[in-house]
């Protein structure tokens, strides 16, 4: 078999995989022993029309010229976010933070709406992750929009 050849040349200890890749899922529950999923996937569900009295979405420049984008409210920023350019297009993998005293208040999913939004401007189809433990961060997506479409699992080879 090429796969356990492949395996015993590059010295490789684990597989990861996502489980919308079939082939790769079907390989590592051959071949590997302490599975676990390590992060929940994400893609667009539905479009949400959430709205924060005050707040406002911008795009903005850093100081090395990259795109960034802000949610300000009362002249503050309270969330931060952008994209990660992937390798699997057309998807486009967003990310958030919001400030740790502005939290639960709803600006997490209101910038992942956002930028949801600014993604298909771009030409490419929103998607998300998050550590399967982060309760939190699920919710937001969920709450923006994202529905679960798979997991990242981790096996060791054996």
């Amino acid at each position: 078999m090429v796969f356990p050849g492949f395996q015993k040349i590059s010295g490789a200890v684990y597989v990861e995989c996502q489980t919308n890749d079939q082939l790769l899922t079907d390989m590592l529950f051959e071949f590997c022993a302490n599975i676990y999923a390590d992060r929940i996937l994400f893609e667009d569900g539905f479009e949400t029309d959430l709205k924060i009295p005050g707040a406002a979405f911008k795009k903005t420049t850093n100081h090395e010229g990259e795109t960034e984008y802000i949610l300000e409210q009362g002249g503050e920023v309270v969330a931060t976010g952008g994209y990660i350019w992937n390798y699997n297009f057309p998807y486009i993998d967003i990310y958030y933070e919001v400030k740790e005293n502005h939290r639960q208040k709803g600006y997490g999913s209101l910038i992942t709406q956002e930028l949801k939004k600014e993604a298909y401007l771009l030409g490419r189809v929103p998607a998300a992750r998050c550590n399967i433990s982060n309760k939190a961060s699920k919710a937001t997506l969920l709450k923006a929009g994202m529905k679960v479409c798979g997991h990242i699992l981790v096996g060791e080879l054996v």
